[in-house]
């Protein structure tokens, strides 16, 4: 999840990400020129990493950004209209969620994953592990908390995948013009995630 102050910041982000061996990569709509953003990874790596479209919150935001080449959507909430121009488009929706009565909401408007958030305030991994107990087919990617102590524990407790912000794409490391930085927390996530999948098996 990039979220930067530039749209030269979002870019450096995702190429960052991209190197340290994530192929997925969700542009938020509080990035200052974040369509213009989108439009020109799509352009230039979109053979390379799954582009995404973050904090969509209406079915005009959602539009611009699938227009402009976005290939999934994530809401903070879930907004039913923004859900229908998924569904339109065939392009995967991830709406948030956060008490049971909000992810069941979100899964019986039949969506590809559900968000939680803000996970790590109401519990983090043990949270997720709580809603498994009445959701198990319910496809639940935690943000909010998850880092490089927390992910392997959130995979754990039956997170199908992770949301990681800003203990990823760090500010800092986008202001002093460090992307390797990124880089090799990228790498770290991915090691984590594959040594979680293999224990698992």
């Amino acid at each position: 999840m990039v979220r930067a102050s530039t749209a030269a910041e979002a870019r450096m982000a995702a190429d960052a990400v991209r190197q340290g061996g994530i192929p997925i990569v969700e542009i938020t709509m509080t990035v200052p020129g974040a369509v213009e953003v989108i439009t020109a990874l799509a352009k230039d790596c979109g053979s390379e990493i799954l582009i995404g479209a973050g904090t969509v919150r209406n079915a005009d935001a959602a539009r611009r950004c699938l227009d402009a080449g976005a290939q999934f959507l994530v809401s903070p909430g879930t907004n039913p209209k923004v859900i229908e121009v998924a569904a339109q488009r065939d392009v995967v929706i991830m709406p948030g969620a956060l008490t049971p009565t909000e992810v069941d909401f979100a899964w019986q408007l039949s969506v590809d994953y559900v968000k939680i958030f803000p996970c790590s305030a109401v519990g983090g991994p043990s949270y997720i592990k709580a809603l498994k107990g009445p959701f198990p087919d319910v496809r639940l990617v935690p943000t909010g908390g998850v880092n490089l102590e927390t992910a392997a524990d959130f995979l754990k407790a039956g997170s199908i995948a992770l949301g990681v912000g800003g203990e990823l794409v760090q500010a800092a490391a986008l202001k002093a013009g460090k992307p390797e930085i990124i880089t090799e927390a990228a790498r770290r996530f991915v090691q984590i995630i594959q040594q979680s999948r293999q224990e698992s098996r």
